[in-house]
């Protein structure tokens, strides 16, 4: 090889570092003890369970994933496999106000009796109305299982999950069951938690280092001359 060609490919490269360095993504996320206090047909019962929420961006919209470590509560009865539907509403704060409803599917294997329940992850969709830092924390969580429905309201005012500093494309805002209907992606990477970030990022970087060796050699090539 060449040291123009040489020389062409480190220059790309350097680039393309830098351009990867400047699109990180703006995200912060924490895993956030919630301490729930459930209403149940037989009584009052509390948990503590660590919460864990990510967003991944998907067009003008994010899919966020509201994940629980532990059980929140327990049936005096075994639960048979999909007799539990869990659902929640995720509290916006910062730039943004309301909440974004997110649910899950039924569970997929029976849980035991007097055993914690343990929630599968609930995904919904966050639209920005607004651009600016916005929070997203846990807030109540439904069970209904065997024609009964179990309240859990967090009593400790727990922290946000997940701050993400987002762009309103200039549609209404609020959360959807379902992905919104926004044009193309904006360029952005996910928005995700420190780990997927760190996923996300390593593959832009790949794509874009790639694109630059690519350019390089178009270049090279192209200031070539015929020869003969």
């Amino acid at each position: 090889m060449s040291y123009q060609k040489r020389t062409t490919l480190a220059l790309a490269a350097a680039v393309a570092g830098s351009v990867v360095l400047l699109s990180a993504p703006a995200a912060h996320a924490d895993v956030v003890d919630v301490n729930y206090q459930c209403k149940t047909p037989i009584g009052n019962k509390g948990a503590v369970s660590p919460i864990d929420i990510k967003a991944v961006k998907s067009g003008s919209a994010y899919k966020l994933t509201m994940s629980f470590q532990k059980g929140v509560s327990s049936s005096p009865v075994e639960l048979g496999k999909g007799a539990m539907k869990p659902s929640a509403v995720i509290k916006l704060g910062g730039a943004e106000s309301g909440t974004v409803p997110v649910s899950g599917p039924p569970n997929p294997a029976a849980i035991p009796a007097n055993t914690p329940i343990k929630i599968t992850d609930l995904t919904g969709t966050y639209t920005p109305g607004k651009s600016g830092k916005v929070t997203f924390t846990a807030s109540v969580l439904t069970i209904k299982a065997l024609g009964t429905t179990t309240t859990c309201t967090p009593s400790n005012n727990p922290k946000p999950s997940l701050e993400l500093d987002v762009k309103s494309s200039g549609g209404s805002s609020g959360g959807t069951s379902e992905f919104g209907s926004g044009g193309g992606g904006s360029g952005e990477l996910p928005k995700t938690g420190p780990l997927d970030s760190a996923l996300a990022l390593g593959t832009l970087g790949g794509t874009v280092l790639l694109t630059g060796a690519a350019g390089a050699l178009w270049l090279t090539r192209h200031g070539q001359r015929p020869t003969g």
